[in-house]
């Protein structure tokens, strides 16, 4: 699949959010990264009864995508999220932004990739969708540049 608009990176984020594991929290998060190739890579969380060990969908998302080699390739990434409905599909029409810890992974990626992605923000439903840059998002970041790699 090949993704250009913003709303089908959220639509991508979406669908995966349909995977997610979250019955602790039952709030499913959906991520999908653009590649340079205009191909996707998703995400969903994975809670674990150890709370702390659970996984953020854009963490699944980037490390599936440094798994495959490709993690210099990411261009834009969409976020989703929202409770669950009984049927496990997530709900509502606010968009979610990557928790602090998603934004350092995220950021990560991004000096690994040299660029400041675009972060696509979406509701788990309905069109809301806002976008920055990640440097928006965490200003003066501490990452791979700061220790002379990258």
């Amino acid at each position: 699949m090949n993704i250009t608009d913003p709303q089908d990176l959220i639509a991508a984020a979406r669908q995966a959010a349909r995977h997610a594991h979250a019955p602790y929290s039952r709030f499913a998060v959906g991520a999908a990264l653009l590649m340079e190739d205009g191909s996707i890579i998703t995400g969903a969380n994975f809670e674990n009864a150890s709370y702390g060990l659970s996984l953020c969908a854009e963490t699944v998302a980037i490390a599936t995508a440094s798994a495959a080699g490709r993690l210099r390739e990411i261009v834009a990434i969409g976020v989703i999220g929202g409770a669950m409905d009984a049927d496990g599909v997530p709900t509502g029409e606010t968009p979610v932004s990557p928790c602090g810890r998603c934004r350092q992974v995220i950021n990560e990626a991004a000096q690994m990739g040299g660029r400041d992605l675009p972060v696509h923000c979406g509701a788990a439903q309905g069109d809301g969708m806002r976008t920055y840059r990640l440097s928006e998002l965490l200003p003066d970041a501490f990452g791979p540049a700061d220790l002379g790699i990258g």
